[in-house]
């Protein structure tokens, strides 16, 4: 019985230039290999997988059920090895950032555009991602825009800049008329709180004055809950440039610390534009 070991991707190239070529001769030309080379790499993945892939005559060369269904299969794993090598040979001139609710609030544009003015060979990405590690971990960023330290250690990060927390309320409550809120005005209402990525946590009131919370998982959902009335938020100055919404109010928490902002990537292997992005966010944080 054959196994992955015994299929290589030279045999699974060889099977889609035949068809895509039409028969051995082009598909030498294309893969710069001889015709013979051809023939003995596709018998070679025809014994591997045990099935006849392809009927030959004098003038044209026909798939089998079987060679269509491996040739399907086959492209799709060759595009997944092309995928793989453009993600390791383009490190330099991509650059995945990611966040998990609001990415940079109001430096957003700004950093988009002073990158592109200033880093053109890079091309910058902006990437939502609803994870502790806003991406990182799950391979799916470079570097990530965090509001709430992470507790792994093969990340590193650092401090580029401070956000006042703000309580998002429904615009017919009445702390919307308020210009300013404080967390005990806060203590007998629900807390809409994300554990996974959120900046608030009950603890920041004392205990015994601890407002009752309610999980949600997703900004939409988070300030669809928060029109109803239902229930308050409190989040970073961030989320309120990014998501201005109908039929909700955003004011200052004035006796909330505020909320650290880092950018943080991996310890071991950090993108070469790392002390670039720290340095641009920095410098935009300090000039709000």
């Amino acid at each position: 019985m054959s196994s992955a070991t015994d299929v290589e991707l030279r045999q699974l190239r060889c099977l889609v230039a035949i068809l895509d070529e039409g028969g051995f001769t082009d598909a030498a030309a294309v893969l710069g290999v001889s015709q013979a080379a051809v023939s003995r790499t596709l018998a070679s993945l025809e014994r591997a997988l045990g099935v006849r892939l392809l009927m030959r005559t004098s003038r044209v060369v026909t798939p089998t059920a079987a060679g269509l269904r491996v040739a399907a299969h086959a492209r799709k794993v060759l595009g997944e090895v092309d995928a793989l090598v453009r993600e390791a040979s383009h490190r330099h001139t991509r650059l995945r950032i990611g966040y998990a609710w609001s990415a940079l609030g109001r430096h957003t544009l700004a950093f988009q555009r002073r990158w592109a003015a200033e880093h053109p060979a890079t091309d910058l990405q902006l990437v939502r991602v609803n994870s502790p590690s806003a991406g990182l971990a799950e391979g799916a960023t470079d570097m990530a825009v965090v509001r709430r330290p992470l507790d792994d250690r093969r990340f590193d990060a650092a401090l580029v800049g401070l956000e006042r927390r703000l309580c998002a309320l429904a615009a017919d409550d009445p702390l919307a008329r308020r210009r300013s809120v404080r967390l005990a005005d806060l203590g007998g209402r629900t807390l809409l709180i994300d554990r996974r990525t959120g900046a608030t946590t009950p603890d920041l009131w004392p205990a015994g004055a601890r407002p009752a919370t309610e999980e949600t998982h997703d900004v939409d959902d988070w300030l669809t809950v928060i029109a109803t009335g239902r229930g308050v938020g409190m989040t970073a100055e961030s989320t309120a440039n990014q998501y201005p919404r109908p039929g909700i109010v955003y004011r200052p928490v004035r006796d909330a610390e505020p909320v650290a902002v880092r950018l943080a990537w991996w310890r071991d292997d950090p993108h070469p534009a790392t002390q670039a992005v720290m340095e641009l966010l920095t410098a935009l944080y300090r000039a709000q």
